[in-house]
């Protein structure tokens, strides 16, 4: 390889995700699918002004927990926290972000009765479910960052609850209560590797989560930090918690 050939090559190398990021920015913008979650994210902007949620983590600290005050309460819940629902009695919200939870278990998501909200780039696994609500697109920036506004785009903060604190501070909740977050893993392999689950899973709620035999993405847990301390910084800037 020459030298001017490198030149393009490292070029490319820099710029390919600011470029696919653009190119999903486009798709987001002009398909009938992104149109109709912008039109129904704008309508419920700021609905929950004023009031208290709670967003509710998966880890394995919710086994021995009392669950049944939160039916009384605005709920988040996140990726398979549905399984869940028998003893919170269902969520007002549920998002998912992951692609192997979107792939392995759509048709589960999509009978749920809570508003579903997901990111734009599960469209296809979603594409029977008109109802999905789409988030922001793909930030082109490569900066971490806090989305006040969710039908621009998204930094997803290498974890599903950070995405839930964005979509809440859009609609207008003033406090935002997380409880099962344990930030906590044993599983041995590098952030976002991809796993088949050898046994019953010990790293959440439900030993059939993330049952044997299903594939997973091990957790960034330096990356999530970073996100919450942003979204900690953007609640308290705004006067919220």
């Amino acid at each position: 390889m020459n030298p001017k050939q490198a030149s393009r090559y490292a070029w490319l190398e820099a710029h390919l995700p600011w470029l696919a990021a653009a190119g999903q920015q486009a798709v987001w913008r002009l398909d009938d699918r992104g149109r109709a979650s912008r039109r129904r994210l704008r309508a419920m902007k700021g609905g929950h002004r004023g009031e208290r949620c709670v967003i509710i983590g998966n880890g394995p600290s919710l086994r021995g927990m009392d669950l049944r005050p939160l039916n009384r309460e605005k709920t988040f819940t996140l990726n398979r926290g549905y399984l869940l629902y028998d003893r919170i009695g269902g969520a007002a919200y549920h998002v998912v972000v992951n692609p192997l939870v979107a792939e392995q278990w759509a048709w589960e998501i999509q009978s749920l009765e809570a508003t579903k909200f997901s990111a734009w780039g599960l469209r296809r696994r979603f594409a029977r479910h008109p109802e999905m609500i789409y988030v922001g697109g793909p930030s082109r920036s490569k900066t971490p960052r806090f989305s006040s506004d969710i039908t621009r785009d998204i930094w997803p903060g290498a974890t599903v609850t950070y995405v839930a604190m964005q979509i809440a501070f859009y609609l207008g909740f003033q406090q935002v209560v997380l409880i099962g977050v344990d930030h906590r893993f044993l599983a041995p392999g590098r952030p976002h590797q991809e796993v088949i689950q050898g046994g019953d899973d010990t790293n959440h709620f439900d030993p059939n989560y993330f049952g044997k035999g299903t594939r997973w993405n091990l957790p960034d847990l330096v990356t999530s930090e970073s996100a919450y301390r942003l979204a900690r910084e953007a609640y308290e800037r705004d006067g919220r918690q």
